[in-house]
């Protein structure tokens, strides 16, 4: 054994404490933490790594050299992308997820895969959905949507007498994806299920809306003259946090052959609260739903869920046949029910954090968030350095720089966003809605506190001034 490794196992206490101390430092700051930082492009090459430095030694180097460049992006004020942060709770089942160090494959050689299925159970009592709904966790939205379509793929094969996960895609012909504002990760999943990205057929979205025009959707599938194909609903856009009419999606079923897969990443969480419940209706229609976890379930990344009805074709297209890895296809043999084989258990964290804050605890998460999220859009709605681009209908808020005699394009947007980010207050991603450079406030974070929100209008004004 290396003379460093038969140290540190002997001062493995000492190198916990160390490591405690520095998660303490961290998140002791991270509420003053800038939610965005711009690292230098270079750092210095590591010294004396062929010999190695020891646990302790490196968590020196670390501390010193890279520890500074740390974001607080799970922190109150960050709300670009759609970002979470860490409860508490999830923090402790994520620390002892390393420590456990289980390969969640869904073997009877621990209790880690029963873990897992308890956990989807109270995911899916947090959404509603009915015990017909088999789930499995995954490392992200990305890869829920890519699950989700590679069994809607099976489909696809099964409607027309093939096996498409023994036979290839080659053997089924091409494949219709109709959405209206899908998520950028669908046109991912797209690609790399062999499907294409020009597989997805746009449809029209509702007037000044990004939900589906159902009307033009139930003429697109009219189109397809009863051949059977995807469609990918939202729960929830990116942009503006608009959802589809999923009850009135689901009922063109009556008429035509298609799979519904819906996203609803974050947009899912609506249901946890009485009050945005509605805003989710049908979502029990679905045949294969992605959520995903470390948004506003604020666990730590990476972690995501797929749920499903058709757990026969899911295993169908992930089966692994390999002895040693068991056989037996079922709902806690997590091998043949997800693109990996070996897994951590992602589970743990939500667990812990479901079981601590339970139903009650995130309706006021999100009820919270959503409320502060108005009140920005209200302050935004009435300034004159911004321009309000759509309702604040949940949690988001999409909006732009007035024009004050210039076109606010995006180069524009991102200069201003630069300045936000080296400000150091709050930090906001940009993007493009209807044609118009824009930029989006999603509030997702647990700690985020009306404090906050008076901190980040008061830079999102002073930065106009300063950049304008």
């Amino acid at each position: 054994m290396s003379d460093f490794l038969d140290r540190d196992w002997t001062n493995f206490d000492v190198i916990l404490d160390h490591t405690l101390a520095e998660a303490r430092r961290f998140l002791a700051g991270l509420a003053d933490l800038p939610p965005g930082i711009t690292p230098p492009s270079l750092f210095a090459p590591l010294d004396a790594f062929d010999e190695g430095v020891g646990a302790q030694a490196a968590l020196r180097i670390f501390r010193e050299g890279y520890a500074a460049w740390l974001n607080g992006s799970a922190g109150p004020r960050y709300f670009g992308f759609v970002t979470g942060g860490v409860t508490p709770a999830a923090l402790s089942g994520d620390w002892l997820t390393s420590v456990y160090d289980q390969n969640a494959l869904g073997s009877d050689e621990s209790v880690a895969p029963w873990i897992e299925l308890e956990t989807i159970d109270l995911l899916r009592r947090l959404f509603s959905l009915p015990p017909a709904y088999s789930g499995v966790f995954v490392s992200g939205a990305t890869m829920a949507n890519f699950t989700g379509l590679a069994i809607a793929r099976q489909w696809i094969g099964r409607q027309r007498g093939i096996d498409i996960a023994d036979q290839g895609l080659s053997a089924a012909g091409p494949v219709a994806v109709l959405s209206a504002t899908p998520h950028s990760s669908i046109y991912k999943a797209l690609a790399m299920l062999g499907l294409g990205r020009k597989s997805l057929v746009p449809v029209a979205a509702q007037p000044e809306r990004e939900a589906v025009d159902v009307t033009a959707l139930d003429s697109a599938l009219q189109v397809r003259r009863g051949e059977p194909c995807i469609v990918v609903a939202n729960a929830g856009t990116v942009n503006t946090v608009d959802f589809d009419d999923l009850v009135a999606i689901a009922a063109l079923k009556e008429r035509h052959d298609f799979w519904l897969h819906v996203d609803a990443a974050f947009g899912g969480f609506a249901a946890c609260s009485p009050k945005y419940r509605a805003l989710v209706d049908g979502l029990d229609q679905a045949d294969s739903i992605t959520i995903d976890a470390h948004k506003w379930l604020n666990v730590p990344y990476d972690s995501a869920m797929i749920f499903t009805r058709h757990p026969r074709l899911q295993a169908e297209v992930f089966r692994n046949a390999a002895v040693y890895l068991g056989e037996e296809i079922g709902p806690s043999n997590f091998v043949h029910l997800t693109p990996e084989n070996s897994r951590r258990l992602r589970a743990l964290p939500a667990w812990f954090t479901l079981v601590a804050y339970g139903r009650e605890g995130y309706a006021e998460i999100v009820e919270r968030n959503c409320r502060l999220a108005r009140r920005l859009g209200r302050q935004i709605d009435e300034s004159e350095a911004f321009d309000l681009l759509a309702p604040v209908r949940l949690n988001g808020v999409c909006f732009t720089l007035a024009d004050g005699g210039c076109d606010s394009d995006l180069d524009r947007i991102r200069r201003y966003l630069d300045w936000l980010r080296a400000d150091g207050r709050v930090f906001l991603t940009p993007t493009v809605y209807r044609g118009t450079a824009a930029m989006r406030i999603s509030v997702t974070n647990w700690r985020t506190a009306q404090a906050d929100v008076e901190i980040a209008w008061q830079a999102l004004v002073e930065g106009v001034e300063s950049f304008l």
